[in-house]
């Protein structure tokens, strides 16, 4: 669920309103476990007005939630690299600002210029990695799903300059926009879209 979008919303119509919020998750655990642990002004924004603080008090709240599309407004889609990379031996990246509603499931890399395609293992969360990277420049291809099908999209200039940096934010001039099909053609307009939490 990593870099997904939801949207929340509180049981307790006493407390609650029927909007709720829209979250985007992000999970910064080494396991594969994601709660919805959310801001004090995102939690006080499901409450009816002046509910705020008696729902602050709660601190835990039954939720329901659904998927929704993710929106970046003229931002493109940018590889992170991870603080666990070390130059040039190990390379772990991360994809933010994903627009549509979509998941990554399969990341390669090659040296711009060559065909020489290197698969990257999803190492936790939406951290992607590789040992012994290639040299140079580097771009990425992947495959995202979006409801049944997967489709390759490939960032084909230089994502990674040669000199790439632990830390470093660099833009891949794409942004996903696909939608996953929905089995459920009436879901959105009522609330049987609505998943409730464990």
């Amino acid at each position: 669920g990593c870099s997904a979008c939801y949207q929340i919303r509180c049981t307790d119509p006493k407390l609650c309103n029927k909007s709720g919020a829209t979250i985007v998750v992000a999970d910064f655990t080494q396991n594969n476990q994601t709660d919805f642990v959310v801001s004090r002004s995102t939690f006080s924004s499901l409450a009816i007005a002046k509910k705020g603080p008696r729902l602050l008090k709660s601190g835990i709240i039954d939720i329901e939630y659904k998927r929704v599309p993710c929106e970046y407004k003229g931002q493109n889609m940018v590889v992170k690299v991870d603080q666990s990379s070390q130059y040039p031996y190990y390379l772990a990246v991360q994809f933010l600002y994903q627009g549509g509603q979509t998941e990554i499931v399969n990341v390669d890399v090659a040296q711009v210029g060559t065909s020489e395609w290197h698969y990257m293992t999803r190492n936790h969360g939406a951290v992607w990695d590789i040992e012994k990277p290639p040299g140079g420049a580097l771009q990425f291809r992947f495959v995202v799903t979006s409801g049944y099908d997967g489709k390759w999209l490939w960032a084909k200039k230089s994502v990674l300059p040669s000199d790439w940096k632990s830390g470093g934010v660099y833009g891949t001039g794409i942004q996903i926009s696909d939608v996953a099909r929905d089995i459920c053609n009436a879901c959105d307009d009522n609330d049987s879209a609505w998943a409730e939490s464990p």
